[in-house]
């Protein structure tokens, strides 16, 4: 028989800004099915997170990235939104701490529950692919240097921090490759499933309204291209798009399964998509937001840029009969196994 686990041992706090954090925990917890879990989050996160039954409370409110034909506009103005987010997300984590005495808190990028869990000496998991900022240039610098201090200093607390990405573990660092959901079903099964009956073409832009210009964008390439082949649009749950000539999924809480089942998937730079469509050997073209440091570094890494939406009509027919070659990731097993280890 296994353990028991108290209904307070373990709280998730994870960061409402798009949904692929939420997507990984949802990974994660796939592996702590027998652990109960709440979850602290806001927005798409949320409705993702209680889509899938898990116990969420709807807490946060993230300041909206400002965005102009594809490119992050005034990050410095978005910064000291966030200082206030930060502020507002610790007064939330206090009253959840106190409610519930978790004796584990993971946090997938959100700081402020980590602050708080610390100076109450509780047990800190961090999840994160990134270790510190860069949104912005000159003067305003200065305050984000002095986050990512602040951010390090929350990082070298933590009893452990779990990295979706390959490479070598160091301190309390450990690196468990990409954590990606999967599926029990065939790409045959998912096909049939979501009725893709001929070479289809997805475009996706996640949990926020931020990728509006792609699906534009796409559209309008896709009408040119003398191709047989069907064009999806997952507008997600923030987004709501006028009358399209074309599909569109709204929000989809099985992304990863639509991807599977595609021949293409065109998206932001996010990273969990862009570790979904390698697992599941789905081609894909990710195009980041312009300014968007963490989005332009994943789409460097795979060949990518801004500037390729100029290019899409190109792009597509290249890659629309390329090879699938999928990468199995055990990332959320592993990660589940850690967290599990600080239960016992």
């Amino acid at each position: 028989m296994g353990k028991i686990y108290d209904m307070t041992d373990l709280v998730f706090f994870t960061s409402p800004i798009g949904l692929g954090h939420a997507t990984r925990d949802i990974a994660i917890s796939q592996y702590l099915d027998n652990i109960p879990k709440k979850f602290i989050s806001g927005a798409g996160a949320y409705k993702l997170l209680s889509g899938y039954r898990f116990d969420a409370d709807n807490l946060y409110r993230p300041p909206p990235f400002r965005i102009e034909n594809g490119k992050l506009h005034s990050p410095l103005r978005w910064l000291f939104d966030y200082v206030s987010y930060y502020k507002e997300c610790k007064k939330i984590s206090i009253k959840v701490i106190e409610n519930e005495m978790p004796r584990l808190i993971v946090s997938d990028e959100d700081f402020a529950s980590l602050a708080i869990a610390q100076k109450q000496k509780i047990k800190t998991i961090l999840v994160t692919d990134i270790l510190e900022t860069k949104f912005v240039k000159g003067i305003g610098s200065i305050i984000e240097k002095k986050m990512n201090q602040a951010m390090k200093n929350i990082i070298e607390k933590c009893d452990l921090v779990i990295i979706p990405e390959k490479g070598q573990d160091n301190n309390n660092i450990v690196r468990v490759g990409p954590i990606v959901r999967d599926t029990v079903e065939s790409r045959e099964q998912l096909r049939k499933k979501y009725s893709f009956d001929r070479k289809t073409i997805v475009v996706s832009i996640g949990g926020t309204n931020l990728g509006e210009f792609l699906i534009e964008k796409t559209v309008e390439m896709f009408k040119k291209i003398n191709l047989d082949a069907e064009l999806v649009i997952v507008s997600g749950p923030a987004l709501q798009m006028k009358q399209l000539p074309y599909r569109n999924l709204g929000f989809a809480r099985n992304l990863h399964e639509i991807i599977f089942a595609s021949d293409l998937i065109i998206s932001l730079a996010g990273k969990s998509t862009i570790d979904e469509s390698k697992h599941y050997g789905t081609p894909g073209i990710f195009i980041p937001i312009k300014g968007h440091f963490e989005q332009e570094e994943n789409a460097r890494e795979i060949g990518y840029s801004y500037e390729d939406i100029f290019r899409l009509e190109t792009l597509i027919l290249e890659k629309i009969d390329e090879k699938r070659n999928p990468q199995y990731f055990q990332g959320g097993k592993k990660a589940a196994e850690l967290i599990r280890k600080f239960l016992c």
